[in-house]
């Protein structure tokens, strides 16, 4: 769980997969730069479940009938 957010980090070790892994690192980049985080939860032999927090601007909108 510690390398999966770091760029060019596979967890998959099988030979089938060639492209370096950069996916989460740009996520967790992009998420960041917007002051937010991001985290996993994972269950082996169930799946992985993804969140992430941004914080944002308060904002008024007028609603027109």
């Amino acid at each position: 769980m510690n390398r999966l957010f770091q760029r060019f980090q596979q967890l998959d070790a099988s030979t089938t997969r060639r492209v370096p892994g950069l996916g989460l690192a740009i996520t967790k980049a992009l998420v960041e730069e917007h002051g937010g985080r991001i985290a996993v939860t994972s269950i082996e032999g169930e799946g992985s479940t993804f969140s992430f927090i941004v914080p944002a601007a308060e904002t008024s909108v007028a609603v027109q009938p």
